[in-house]
């Protein structure tokens, strides 16, 4: 029986520039089907050949172009190759963080609560809707938070630091959208909730806190309508 690392593609095709390795062995990646043979499917991780996903490996058939989510891993003969079944390698229960810490997420699948990521390429969390604060897309990978440590191991998830940190970037959230607003944005503490998410990404409780924290800094002024930016006080 051939080696299946006969099948793989020693140099870039046409068209293809491999640069800095997308992934290494123990992460979790959204790669690109580049070919399929009776071996398996093939995907581009950006080192010279390409990462096998074998037939026993995978969750339904991809097609050339399509791009997967996989855990890489090596095989009894120590060689990479990928596997669509992130059960196998996931944990539901998160061993040695607590809340507050940084995490590296993977964004996975949605649910009925939100979106289920995978946290630091080695257990499942959930970034609940509310906590979703800007459009996330499937295998992206991002860095987030852990907001909660449930009785059950299992974590709830934030993409917004803890504590005054989380002020600091909802701060220059704010800050940001009234520049390119010219300087006033018609939000305050009268405004809906959803108007608030949909313009700026947190909720309505974040950004009171935040415009409270910025108008004691004098960095914004307080209308009956709305905030404006103070000159200078970028």
């Amino acid at each position: 029986m051939s080696d299946f690392r006969d099948s793989r593609t020693d140099r870039p095709a046409p068209g293809r520039c491999y640069q800095a390795p997308h992934t290494a062995v123990g992460e979790v990646a959204y790669l690109e089907v580049v070919t399929v043979n009776e071996t398996g499917a093939f995907l581009d991780w950006g080192h010279p050949k390409d990462l096998l996903l074998p037939y026993g490996e995978q969750r339904f058939r991809p097609s050339v172009g399509k791009r997967v989510l996989v855990r890489i891993y090596e095989d009894q003969q120590g060689r990479p190759v990928a596997s669509q079944k992130l059960d196998r390698f996931i944990a539901d229960e998160a061993e040695g963080l607590a809340a507050g810490d940084e995490v590296t997420l993977v964004i996975a699948d949605q649910t009925d609560l939100g979106l289920k990521a995978v946290v630091d390429h080695r257990c499942w969390g959930l970034l609940f809707r509310d906590d979703i604060t800007r459009p996330l897309r499937r295998g992206q990978r991002l860095t987030g938070y852990v907001k909660r440590l449930r009785e059950d191991g299992r974590l709830d998830l934030s993409l917004l630091p803890p504590g005054s940190a989380r002020l600091d970037v909802v701060g220059e959230t704010v800050l940001k959208v009234l520049r390119e607003s010219g300087g006033y944005l018609p939000l305050g503490d009268k405004s809906d909730a959803a108007e608030i998410k949909a313009r700026l990404g947190v909720s309505k409780s974040a950004f009171k806190q935040a415009t409270g924290r910025l108008y004691k800094q004098q960095r914004i002024t307080l209308e009956p309508t709305g905030i404006r930016l103070v000159p200078g006080g970028e």
